[in-house]
C-alpha cells in the first residue's frame, strides 16, 4: 500500500526509482517509504501421528484449514508469538522444540509475510477453537483436509511429513 502523504512532514509523496526499485519518496524531507514483509509464526504440533490445524474464521481464506499461526507482536519473540497463537487458537499450551523452516508466504505475486515455522510439543490444555479459529482439530497426517488455506502451510506440512 503506497502512502500519498509523507508521515514526517506532510508533503506529497512521489513514486521514484531509488535503491533499485520504485518507492514512494518525499521530495521535501527525503523520507522513503519502504514496504517490508511482516513476521508471522506458526507451529507444527503432532500428537499420535496427527497434526494440529485450525479452520480460519475470518478472511483471508475464511473456512479453510491451516497451522496455528499469527503475526509477531512488537513486544514478543517469534517463539513467544508461536506459543501464544497456538494457545489462543486451539486452547493447547505448547513448548517449542526447534525451528523447522522460514519462508516467504507468497500468496499471489509478492510476499508480504515472512513465516517462521516451529516444531512444538503439546504440554497441556483442552482442544478448543478460539480467537480467529472457527474449529481446531488434529488430522491424521495422511488424511489432511483438502482445503488448506495457504500454500506456505501446505508446503511446510508436506515437507514435515516427507522428512520426519
Amino acid at each position: 500500500m503506497d502512502f500519498k502523504v509523507c508521515p514526517l512532514c506532510g508533503s506529497t509523496l512521489h513514486k521514484t526509482f531509488t535503491e533499485g526499485r520504485d518507492r514512494m519518496v518525499c521530495d521535501q524531507c527525503g523520507y522513503i517509504q519502504y514496504q517490508n514483509p511482516l513476521p508471522a509464526s506458526a507451529v507444527i504440533v503432532i500428537e499420535d501421528e496427527a497434526i494440529l490445524m485450525v479452520k480460519r474464521k475470518f478472511e483471508p481464506q475464511a473456512g479453510k484449514w491451516g497451522l496455528p499461526a499469527g503475526f509477531v507482536e512488537l513486544d514478543e519473540s517469534p517463539e513467544e508469538a508461536a506459543v501464544r497463537e497456538a494457545l489462543e487458537e486451539t486452547g493447547i499450551n505448547v513448548r517449542i522444540d526447534k525451528l523447522f523452516t522460514v519462508t516467504g508466504a507468497c500468496e499471489g505475486h509478492k510476499s508480504d509475510t515472512v513465516l517462521i515455522i516451529y516444531i512444538a510439543e503439546k504440554i497441556d490444555g483442552v482442544l478448543t477453537a478460539g480467537d480467529d479459529a472457527e474449529e481446531a482439530a488434529f488430522f491424521p497426517i495422511h488424511e489432511l483436509p483438502e482445503n488448506i488455506a495457504f500454500s506456505s502451510h501446505k508446503q511446510a506440512i508436506l515437507e514435515y511429513i516427507n522428512h520426519r
